[in-house]
């Protein structure tokens, strides 16, 4: 009982000691500072970064837009994490506990952590070789393994890719082993145009390529006049006609459907009817 006597009169001495409310109080402005002012750093970083990259978009000499909005999204998120570490350790500091001997502890225990740690630091180095060889970018439309979409954002450990449909992959870049980019070079669709046999061919390819030579002017999407490559196929009632059609990355199914549509209009207001595939 008398142990317990001192301790609750210890306690209680310790409770009521200005000298230590108002140490605690200095001790919580100085975290709530820390975590303010970085914060603060972390935006004024960011603004900065995209102020930097909106005056190189104005230079003559530059990189593609695709590789600068990847550039950037990794930067922020550097300055993200060396903020918040910096933080971590001022905070530590404040509470009075020794940096100096937890980094050097740290050191101690990352080389025994390290061997646990392939998986991420094999995902780092892959996400480097992604973003220096720009395999590719912020943006880009790829197909990852099983996984196809638009990609929303690299970092030097993941690459979160969102589908067609809405959800958000979050994939370790250690995992990328093939990637296929459907964003770097110019898409091609073929359309099929199916024709009566006693149509008359050379008569439906001559109108045909009447209206192609239009498209581009109303099309800022294709890259070149379609182009009218023959008789693709006989069916059992139909001569199967084909055109090549050249577009900007990732515009061929619209642009497609467009074509498909004017060419049905083209083709009724000249007489000739014709189904599509």
């Amino acid at each position: 009982m008398d142990y317990i006597s001192r301790l609750y009169s210890k306690m209680k001495l310790e409770l009521l000691n200005e000298e230590n409310w108002l140490s605690l109080g200095e001790m919580a402005m100085k975290i709530i500072a820390i975590l303010i002012l970085s914060n603060i750093i972390i935006r004024i970083g960011k603004v900065a970064i995209n102020n930097i990259f909106k005056v190189r978009l104005k230079s003559p000499i530059r990189t593609s837009e695709r590789r600068e909005t990847t550039l950037m999204k990794l930067l922020e998120n550097i300055l993200t994490y060396v903020i918040s570490f910096m933080a971590f350790l001022m905070i530590l500091s404040t509470l009075t506990i020794d940096v100096k001997a937890l980094l050097a502890g740290a050191g101690i225990v990352g080389l025994a952590v390290g061997f646990g740690a392939q998986n991420l630091v094999k995902d780092i180095i892959t996400g480097f070789f992604i973003i220096f060889e720009d395999q590719f970018s912020v943006g880009d439309q790829v197909r990852i393994g099983t996984l196809e979409g638009v990609v929303q954002e690299i970092g030097l450990r993941t690459t979160k890719l969102k589908s067609g449909s809405g959800e958000l992959h979050i994939l370790p870049n250690g995992s990328i082993i093939q990637v296929t980019n459907f964003s770097i070079h110019n898409s091609k669709a073929s359309i099929d145009i199916s024709l009566a046999y006693g149509t008359d061919i050379i008569r439906a390819e001559q109108l045909i390529q009447e209206l192609l030579v239009t498209l581009p002017e109303k099309y800022d999407d294709l890259v070149k006049v379609p182009e009218v490559l023959g008789v693709q196929n006989f069916g059992p009632s139909e001569i199967i006609l084909r055109i090549a059609v050249e577009t900007k990355p990732l515009r061929q199914t619209t642009v497609g459907r467009m074509i498909r549509r004017d060419l049905k209009l083209w083709l009724d207001q000249h007489g000739l009817e014709a189904q599509f595939q």
